[in-house]
């Protein structure tokens, strides 16, 4: 249960950087509330919103299983939460930018 735990603090938290970072920038970003969900893009206050949604939750992973920043298996276990997440969404999101995904340029 506690890599469990930490695994997902890990994902939470490496989803909030890119949400957050668009909409203080003032840039539309894919998210899950948009048309088509995760490919067309969504405002900056919708973006600043789901961030937001993600820290809470990841940072509620973190308290809800007691977490100590080191050298050890909590803090490695977020580690490679954050990188599998960090690899899926570059992959994902260099998709969408090439206009990889079928449809996607059609309204919803």
């Amino acid at each position: 249960m506690d890599i469990a735990v930490h695994f997902f603090a890990g994902v939470f938290l490496c989803n909030c950087i890119p949400h957050l970072v668009s909409g203080l920038l003032g840039q539309p970003f894919p998210t899950v509330f948009s048309c088509p969900p995760g490919i067309g893009n969504s405002s900056p206050a919708v973006n600043i919103i789901w961030g937001s949604i993600n820290v809470v939750l990841g940072g509620g992973l973190l308290l809800y299983l007691p977490f100590e920043f080191g050298v050890n298996t909590a803090t490695a276990t977020l580690a490679v939460g954050a990188f599998i997440t960090g690899l899926i969404l570059s992959v994902h999101f260099d998709k969408v930018r090439r206009g990889g995904y079928k449809g996607q340029n059609e309204r919803c």
